[in-house]
């Protein structure tokens, strides 16, 4: 198997924008579709727990799409053969007056239809 195939990590160092400019404009339709459409796929959030791709979308239709804005402080790629991923990446956004720091991993797996989200976590970092 091959760690970090240059092919591989660049697909997704093309890919990754893509969810990233979707996340942060809230566009629902953009972001299902780099998601696994399919009841395993799982996203563990700040607040919530959502197993299968219809609690997502209602996850998504129902976030309010104001002060999305964040800025990418670190991001990692790391490939395993031509078709299974992970990124991985630290953030900062403001939140209630506060800069917060986060952190959000993802695990892609090419599938018939292409590149897709399989199980995703994002959590925010104790203020202290």
């Amino acid at each position: 198997m091959t760690i970090n195939d240059p092919e591989v990590v660049a697909e997704l160092s093309a890919l990754y924008p893509r969810y990233e400019e979707a996340l942060l404009k809230n566009d629902v339709d953009k972001l299902m579709a780099m998601f696994w459409a399919d009841p395993h796929v799982m996203r563990f959030g700040a607040a919530e727990n959502l197993y299968g791709a219809e609690e997502l979308e209602v996850f998504r239709k129902a976030r309010p799409a104001a002060n999305l804005a964040r800025t990418i402080a670190r991001i990692d790629i790391v490939s395993f053969g031509r078709d299974f991923a992970s990124i991985t990446l630290e953030f900062e956004r403001a939140l209630a007056g506060k800069r917060v720091r986060g952190r959000q991993s993802q695990v892609w797996v090419r599938l018939p239809e292409g590149w897709r989200i399989v199980q995703a976590h994002v959590s925010l970092l104790p203020t202290g």
